[in-house]
């Protein structure tokens, strides 16, 4: 039984909270919040132990994992922390904000030996997972171009009753970095390595530091290109989607599940999902959380059986990387090549 706390006590916590508490083998036992009344209203929330002192935190007995469910730019500090207390990390996406706040949470868990993981749960659905395993086992052939669309809407709501989203500082910008990233993430799993982009960003809608619309042609080392686009400016918000075209055949991820699939020389069809998650297409929290509790579960198997895991700190930095590189590539109105200095 592996013990868990969670700082932050925002509304993804919860998520967290409720998975952890599905799976056997995991406990929830304590919780570190922001200021004395934040946790106070966390221990009635979650039922447990809540701290308002991260040292204080981290001697709770016989804590396993810490789960860090803070702002996005607010991951490394506890997390430092947390890895040399010897505590395993399970990270909310993105794992940081810049690359090098990124390289040193990476460095901090190879020093202390300690596993660190980042959610990106999309990984975990059945039918990205069928897509996976297609492209991989070469099903679609020389792959020749990939596009991942992350077309969404956020009311004006979103940002204004939140102190840190849509902020450079602590978001790390916009709609590509807090709601394009997960797709982002597929579309790196399934193509391979960036070796070299264009793109733009640009505030269009919403009264933020951040980007609200974000474009790029992608050129991959495979030799394929591909676009992205990525924004919470497009109403009513539309489901994320990825292509994949190859010299074989093509499908199209929507919304988590497999919307269009041919293979020249096989019959289609398109089988029932499994295992999938709502599009947060235009609420945030319209996600289920069987996909984190998959992830969960194969955190704590990969620590009771000394295994592998899907997403690890170098693995979640090449989502941050390529964003982080077409912030680069509009500021200086300029292809860039990968891999650069910010």
């Amino acid at each position: 039984m592996k013990k868990v706390g969670i700082i932050g006590t925002g509304a993804i916590a919860g998520i967290h909270a409720a998975s952890i508490r599905a799976i056997k083998n995991a406990e929830l036992v304590a919780v570190c919040s922001s200021s004395p009344d934040r946790a106070k209203e966390a221990e009635a929330k979650f039922g447990v132990k809540a701290y308002s002192d991260i040292q204080a935190f981290l001697t709770h007995p016989d804590l396993d994992i810490i789960c860090i469910c803070t702002a996005s730019g607010r991951h490394l500090e506890p997390a430092l922390a947390a890895a040399k207390a010897g505590k395993h990390l399970i990270i909310e996406k993105p794992i940081e904000v810049t690359l090098a706040r990124a390289d040193q949470l990476i460095e901090a868990c190879q020093v202390h030996g300690v596993k660190l993981s980042v959610i990106f749960q999309n990984r975990f659905s059945s039918d990205y997972q069928k897509l996976k395993s297609a492209v991989d086992a070469g099903l679609f052939g020389k792959l020749l171009m990939g596009n991942a669309y992350v077309n969404w809407f956020r009311n004006e709501e979103y940002y204004s009753k939140s102190d840190w989203k849509g902020t450079i500082e602590v978001d790390g910008g916009g709609a590509l970095i807090n709601q394009g990233i997960h797709t982002i993430d597929l579309l790196l799993d399934l193509m391979g390595e960036v070796s070299s982009l264009f793109g733009q960003v640009k505030t269009v809608y919403h009264q933020i530091e951040g980007e609200d619309l974000g474009v790029a042609i992608v050129n991959f080392k495979n030799g394929a290109t591909g676009n992205i686009t990525s924004s919470t400016a497009l109403y009513p918000g539309l489901p994320e989607r990825i292509e994949i075209f190859g010299s074989k055949g093509s499908a199209i991820l929507e919304g988590g599940k497999i919307t269009h699939w041919e293979i020249k020389g096989s019959e289609t069809k398109l089988e029932e999902s499994r295992v999938f998650s709502s599009s947060g297409a235009a609420d945030p929290m319209a996600i289920s959380g069987i996909l984190h509790q998959l992830q969960w579960a194969e955190f704590i198997d990969s620590l009771e059986n000394e295994g592998e895991y899907s997403v690890d700190g170098t693995t979640a930095r090449r989502s941050l990387e390529l964003i982080r590189g077409l912030y680069l590539s509009s500021k200086r109105q300029s292809i860039v090549n990968f891999p650069f200095e910010e």
